[in-house]
């Protein structure tokens, strides 16, 4: 070769074989087929874990209700807890009270500590039993004297030797009463 030719296969690219093997007709079918036992495959794990998502997220949320309800449920026993504490303040200020003489100095601080202690348990929702002439009612009283009948009908409420309280539905202290024997 001389130079002249040279130069020109310098200028001229070499061109790539254009032809490019078609795959057979049967090939194709089969990557089809391939393709799609591939893509039912992605589909069942791709519905598995769709599953385990949901029944995760579905635990999860009745993990959450549960350790709501304990958690209630802790702070309402922590809540009685409290308030039984300050029931014996309030029979103690009570009793100050009925002993002491007419206008005193004394009474009317005791008078206004007693009723700010009851406002307070009032507001946390307290409420007094109060079984005084009611028929008795074991689930709210402790029997521990029996009267006569001519302190009542039998089977009711002649004395409230102590108060008892409530917080809802629940008893936080029995009322120790005396019922009429009958």
């Amino acid at each position: 070769m001389n130079s002249e030719e040279k130069a020109e296969q310098a200028q001229q690219p070499e061109q790539p074989e254009t032809q490019q093997e078609q795959p057979e007709g049967g090939e194709t079918e089969v990557d089809v087929k391939a393709l799609q036992a591939e893509l039912e495959k992605a589909k069942a794990q791709s519905d598995e874990y769709l599953d385990l998502a949901q029944r995760k997220q579905a635990e999860f949320a009745n993990y959450r209700r549960r350790t709501e309800g304990i958690r209630a449920e802790a702070f309402d026993d922590g809540r009685r807890e409290a308030i039984s504490q300050l029931l014996p303040i309030v029979d103690n200020l009570e009793r100050a009270l009925a002993a002491a003489g007419e206008e005193d100095a004394l009474k009317s601080g005791v008078e206004m500590v007693l009723r700010q202690t009851r406002d307070a348990l009032t507001k946390m929702g307290v409420e007094e039993i109060d079984p005084q002439g009611q028929p008795f009612d074991a689930e709210l009283m402790n029997a521990v004297m029996q009267g006569t009948a001519e302190e009542g009908e039998p089977g009711t409420v002649c004395m409230v030797l102590q108060k008892g309280y409530k917080l809802g539905e629940r008893v936080i202290r029995h009322a120790m009463v005396k019922v009429v024997a009958g």
